[in-house]
């Protein structure tokens, strides 16, 4: 086939597809104003967002919950169709295809009579690219549903009729409902997504909508169905939250956009939310104000990857950089995809006596997929500026053990992966293939604690660190995730100090504790011993992330987070039970925030440059954080050996840490006087003052303990020695004093 043919035979199968989704809507029943969604489209199958632009696909899946026969008569009638239009109706596709025409021709704008081009990604209402002075309506209910409010998956507030509700939704009475986007400039508008109301007290969905261009809001034309010459009218949602996406039968160029409910649910208002796939035409003549430019300069692969291409390229990343990284595996997923970790270091696959070790967990949620490839660039970026002698990048790596876990629930992602980034909407992937939300499924160990703490047996009686796993998290039948169970091992086999947990759909950064410590009560701030510490680490990222300080950036959702430094205590925030971050804090020595990193949990391909630049600085000076703060040695005074789990007390923080196997310890602290305790069992506790200074890098603060004599004795009859006189002696004094206190006590 030559190119002419080739070219020509997509054309007419694209233009196939399009009049079958023209003849489905044809065949839809007559609009009303108010009528329940009985027989609405179903969720058209959903572009990979793999690929180089957003694919729209033009072909339907079949509608869920039917019976067998339905679903064979609706899987046939469609193709055969399909068929006979490809080979028998050529020529006449092409007559009509000339015939047509806007209904208000314009100079400035011509409808294009070409295929459409389905590489439009989305305009930004979504993502917060769009302003919310381009969002207009023809009324609206109240401010809290007013036009600005009318963005794909926002999410409203706990009560109805606040500033912060969950779509656009029109006056009762406006008869003639629209929502409307200005693109800033001449744009070619492709499709819409649409979704209904969230709200977890009503139910309100458009059945049904048209859609109008314009070039000065004052002449509108809409699109039209090929086969009536009439106004199309697309179909609407069947539910509150899923995304459903409507291509254009052909492209329009304009400026403004209009969607303007039909029919939506009986009962109900016709409530809104939208994203707009645009693409914005090039301003030779400058008169639009110039867009910033998004993107970044890095040689990065700024792509989506399912887990054979995450797989794919950590190995290349590995072979590019072999002397300073590792791709190892901590476990596998219920669905059997191994949870693979990059780690980064000057010496790879152990642990250098004094170096600390960082982690970042992302992909805990499988549909929050932002961070996931943050992590993949971030070791790219690694790779190559090691590579190219960045002096930062080379003393991060010769100092530091770094480890990154892209995916954490990979069989959540492929599941958001397969929906395509604007399709997969707020919840669907969330959950791993067993539907265990993995922020909820570390053990609890924040209700034992505190209770000790209000019985008075912290830390004497019942430790303030390291608490152990609950009898009922180890049994057989315990519900824990064999995920959750991977990341425990992992946490305990290699000693964490700093780690951060990425998460998507906020632009904030919370820290422990997650759970609130009073039972019923949903906010509530709750701090750990080491406040200050944890704060400053939310702030440090925080304050270097583009998203988070840029001026005058509007919320996301319902919480204005800007007026306490884009940082909340997370029980303040709203309370989990069983989160990593507490569990991290209780279980071992890792301190861990968590960092909700763009208000679009899975953003399109398009933005992943951007997004990067807005977080790469910030991800390199969080990993630097862990110098702050005091680290040594703890060893025996005799054998200069180190001594492994010996405790790290800081008087005036009810929280220790212990030392590694080989006897090495870090403490984060903020910059200040501290008395630092060391002690282990059999040996005499040691106690020194240790000062943080605003230098950068650790204090030293080394221990040598002596051993008891009782630690001595044992040592000596185990090696089947004698005692010396020396060391008989001082039993005999310490076993006198005890003789003498116990007959003073009576």
């Amino acid at each position: 086939m030559t190119e002419t043919d080739s070219s020509f035979g997509l054309s007419l199968l694209d233009f196939t597809a399009q009049r079958f989704l023209l003849y489905w809507v044809e065949e839809a029943p007559a609009t009303s104003t108010s009528r329940p969604a009985t027989q609405t489209a179903p969720v058209p199958r959903t572009p990979r967002p793999g690929t180089p632009a957003f694919r729209a696909p033009h072909a339907y899946t079949p509608r869920p919950g039917g019976s067998k026969e339905e679903a064979k008569k609706e899987k046939a009638k469609p193709v055969l169709r399909v068929k006979l239009r490809v080979v028998k109706k050529k020529k006449v596709i092409v007559k009509k295809r000339k015939k047509l025409s806007p209904t208000h021709p314009s100079p400035v704008n011509k409808e294009i009579t070409q295929d459409p081009e389905p590489g439009c990604p989305p305009l930004g209402l979504e993502s917060l690219r769009v302003s919310d002075e381009q969002l207009q309506a023809s009324s609206s209910q109240s401010y809290g549903l007013g036009a600005h409010r009318g963005r794909l998956n926002i999410q409203s507030g706990l009560e109805d009729g606040d500033l912060f509700d969950g779509a656009w939704c029109p006056e009762t009475e406006d008869d003639r409902p629209w929502l409307q986007v200005d693109a800033g400039r001449t744009a070619q508008f492709t499709g819409v997504i649409t979704q209904g109301r969230n709200s977890i007290w009503r139910y309100d969905w458009v059945t049904s909508y048209k859609v109008q261009f314009s070039n000065d809001t004052l002449t509108w034309w809409g699109t039209k169905n090929r086969s009536s010459g009439l106004d199309e009218v697309f179909p609407g949602n069947s539910d509150p939250d899923t995304p459903v996406l409507a291509v254009f039968s052909q492209p329009q160029v304009a400026r403004y956009i209009r969607v303007l409910p039909q029919t939506w649910l009986d009962g109900g208002a016709a409530c809104l939310r939208l994203e707009v796939l645009a693409c914005l035409l090039p301003d030779p003549n400058g008169l639009f104000p110039r867009e910033p430019q998004l993107g970044s300069s890095d040689p990065l692969d700024f792509q989506h990857h399912n887990y054979k291409a995450m797989r794919k390229l950590m190995k290349e990343v590995n072979e590019q950089c072999p002397n300073i990284t590792r791709v190892y595996s901590i476990g596998k997923s219920h669905q059997g995809l191994k949870l693979y970790v990059m780690e980064m270091s000057d010496q790879p696959g152990e642990h250098e006596l004094g170096e600390p070790e960082v982690r970042y967990v992302a992909g805990m949620h499988g549909n929050e997929a932002l961070g996931r490839e943050l992590l993949l660039l971030l070791m790219q970026y690694l790779c190559l500026e090691f590579l190219r002698g960045n002096p930062r990048v080379t003393r991060l790596l010769t100092e530091t053990r770094i480890h990154l876990l892209p995916s954490m629930n990979p069989d959540g992602y492929e599941i958001a992966y397969q929906r395509g980034s604007e399709l997969v909407g707020w919840a669907e992937g969330r959950w791993t293939r067993q539907f265990i939300d993995l922020n909820h499924n570390f053990a609890d160990l924040n209700t034992p604690l505190w209770e000790a703490e209000d019985d008075g047996l912290v830390p004497h009686t019942f430790p303030n660190h390291h608490l152990p796993l609950p009898a009922y998290y180890t049994m057989p039948n315990a519900t824990v995730a064999p995920e959750t169970r991977a990341v425990i091992d992992w946490m305990q086999r290699i000693p964490f100090v700093l780690s951060a947990n990425l998460h998507g759909g906020e632009l904030v950064v919370s820290y422990p504790f997650d759970m609130t410590r009073t039972p019923w009560e949903a906010r509530e701030l709750t701090p750990t011993p080491d406040d200050p510490v944890f704060r400053w680490l939310s702030t440090v990222y925080a304050g270097t992330s583009r998203a988070m300080h840029e001026p005058g950036r509007r919320p996301c959702h319902s919480e204005d987070f800007s007026h306490h430094g884009h940082i909340i205590n997370g029980a303040q925030w709203h309370s989990v039970a069983g989160s990593m971050n507490d569990f991290s804090y209780l279980h071992t020595n890792c301190f861990e925030v968590t960092v909700e990193l763009s208000c679009d949990k899975f953003p399109h391909e398009s933005e992943l440059p951007q997004e990067w630049e807005n977080n790469k600085d910030a991800l390199i000076t969080y990993l630097e954080q862990v110098r702050m703060g005091i680290s040594g040695l703890v060893l025996d005074k005799d054998t200069e050996q180190g001594i492994p789990d010996a405790v790290i007390s800081v008087d005036g923080i009810n929280h220790d840490i212990t030392t590694a196997p080989g006897g090495d310890y870090w403490r984060m602290l903020t910059p200040g006087d501290y008395m630092v305790t060391a002690s282990a069992e059999g040996y005499h506790s040691a106690t020194k003052p240790c000062r943080v200074s605003f230098e950068e890098g650790p204090t030293p603060c080394h221990f040598r303990l002596s051993k008891t004599p009782k630690q001595r004795l044992r040592e000596l009859l185990a090696a089947g020695a004698k005692v010396p006189p020396d060391l008989r002696r001082r039993l005999d004094r310490l076993r006198g004093r005890r003789v003498r206190a116990r007959g003073a006590g009576r």
